[in-house]
C-alpha cells in the first residue's frame, strides 16, 4: 500500500509556515510572556558565549550520505553485540543521550546516537525532501551504511521519535532486534484528540520559537533552564545552549514538528509492529501538561501487543528531564530488557 506523502513550504527567512489545512491558532501570550520574562533574566545570567560553535569540541564524526553530512556518535566496543541506536524527540541532538551512552558504554553495550538533518552539527536536507517519516528514515538509513554501523539494531526512540522508530523498524525487519520507547508518542496515539489537542499548540510554539530566533531573542534565553531541560554533561549542555538560540535549529525543529502527524501516519500505515520484537517502555511520571496523563495511558500498547515487554514509569522524572543523570539508568533498564529477550550480552543477563 502506498504510503501518504505531504508537501509542506518550509518556513522562509522572515515569513510563516502555511500548514495544509486549517488550524485554530492558540494565543501566543503565554510564550510572549516566558519570552520577556527570559529576556530580562537572561540578560544576568549570560555566562558563556553563545554565538557560534567554535568554542566547543564536538563529539562524534561527521559521515557523507550524498553530497550532505550527518554528525554520528557511537561509543562502547565494537562488535559487541547489537548496537543501540538513539533517535531523539523534537528540538534533540545526539547529545540529549550523553548519560544513557556513559551507563552503556560502562556496561559494554554499542550504542549510536546521530543528529537528525538540520539538527545538531548535520547539513540542512535538500528542499525537495521533507522532514516526514520517511525521509529521516532514508537519512539514518544512508548514514548507518556509510559511517559501517552493522545490524542487529535495538532502536530508543524519546517523545516524537516513537513514530520514527516504528516506521524504521518496520522498513528494515530483518536489522531490527527491538525497540526501546522512551515517554513517546506512538503512531495510534496520534489519533486521539488530547494528543492531537497537545500537538497543535506545541507546533503554534514552535513556531513563534523559529520566528523569534531570528531576532537574536532566544540568545538571551540559552543560558537560562530552558536552554537545557535534560541537565546535559557540560559538553553536551553547552552545544544544546548554542543550537537553542540558533534560527536554523529552530526552523528545522519547527518543520519537524509540522510533519509529526504525517510521519505517524506513514507509520501507520506500514502496520503493527511485529509481536516478536521485544519492546519496552520508559514513560515519565511527572506531567509537563494538561494531557500528559492521557500521553502517558497511550505509551503502553506496543510493549502489551509484544510477547516480551517491560513497561516503566519513572517516578519523579518529567518529559525532559527522564534523560538527564538521575533517570538515565531507567532508559538503560529497558535497553537491558530488550538485549535479555533477544538473547544478546547484557549486564543483567
Amino acid at each position: 500500500m502506498p504510503i501518504e506523502t505531504v508537501r509542506i513550504p518550509r518556513l522562509g527567512a522572515f515569513g510563516s509556515l502555511r500548514l495544509p489545512h486549517p488550524v485554530r491558532r492558540s494565543s501566543p501570550r503565554p510564550i510572549l510572556s516566558l519570552l520577556l520574562w527570559g529576556a530580562a533574566g537572561g540578560l544576568g545570567l549570560m555566562a558563556c558565549p553563545l554565538d557560534g560553535s567554535a568554542s566547543l569540541r564536538p563529539r562524534g564524526v561527521m559521515v557523507d550520505i550524498g553530497g550532505r553530512r550527518l554528525r554520528i556518535v557511537c561509543e562502547g566496543p565494537a562488535n559487541a553485540g547489537p548496537t543501540v541506536l538513539f533517535e531523539s524527540g523534537a528540538y534533540g541532538f545526539s547529545g540529549d543521550w550523553a548519560w544513557s551512552q556513559r551507563l552503556l558504554t560502562q556496561q559494554g553495550v554499542r550504542s549510536c546516537a546521530y543528529d537528525r538533518a538540520g539538527m545538531g552539527l548535520s547539513d540542512p536536507a535538500p528542499a525537495d525532501e521533507p522532514r516526514d517519516g520517511i525521509n529521516v528514515a532514508r537519512d539514518l538509513e544512508k548514514l548507518l551504511l556509510a559511517a559501517h554501523v552493522p545490524p542487529p539494531y535495538v532502536l530508543a526512540g524519546h517523545s516524537m521519535a516513537g513514530a520514527r522508530v516504528h516506521l524504521f523498524a518496520n522498513r528494515n525487519p530483518d536489522k531490527v532486534a527491538g525497540l526501546v520507547l522512551v515517554d513517546s508518542t506512538t503512531p495510534e496515539a496520534m489519533s486521539d484528540p488530547q494528543v492531537a489537542k497537545y500537538v497543535l499548540g506545541f507546533t503554534h510554539q514552535t513556531h513563534m520559537a523559529a520566528l523569534v530566533s531570528q531576532f537574536g531573542v532566544l540568545k538571551l534565553l540559552a543560558s537560562t533552564p530552558l536552554g537545557d531541560k535534560v541537565g546535559l554533561p557540560p559538553e553536551e549542555d553547552q552545544e544544546k545552549r548554542v543550537q537553542f538560540a540558533s534560527p536554523g535549529y529552530n526552523r528545522t525543529a519547527y518543520e519537524e514538528v509540522t510533519y509529526w502527524p504525517l510521519a505517524a501516519r506513514q507509520a501507520a500505515q506500514t502496520g503493527p509492529l511485529n509481536p516478536d520484537l521485544p519492546v519496552a517502555v520508559v514513560s515519565a511520571g511527572v506531567f509537563d501538561t494538561p494531557e500528559g496523563p492521557r500521553m502517558q495511558a497511550l505509551q503502553s500498547p506496543p510493549a502489551r501487543a509484544s510477547r516480551a515487554g517491560h513497561v516503566e514509569v519513572v517516578a519523579g522524572a518529567s518529559h525532559n528531564g527522564l534523560l538527564g543523570k538521575a533517570y538515565a539508568p531507567a532508559i538503560v533498564r529497558g535497553i537491558d530488557f530488550v538485549l535479555n529477550a533477544i538473547g544478546a550480552s547484557s549486564p543483567h543477563g
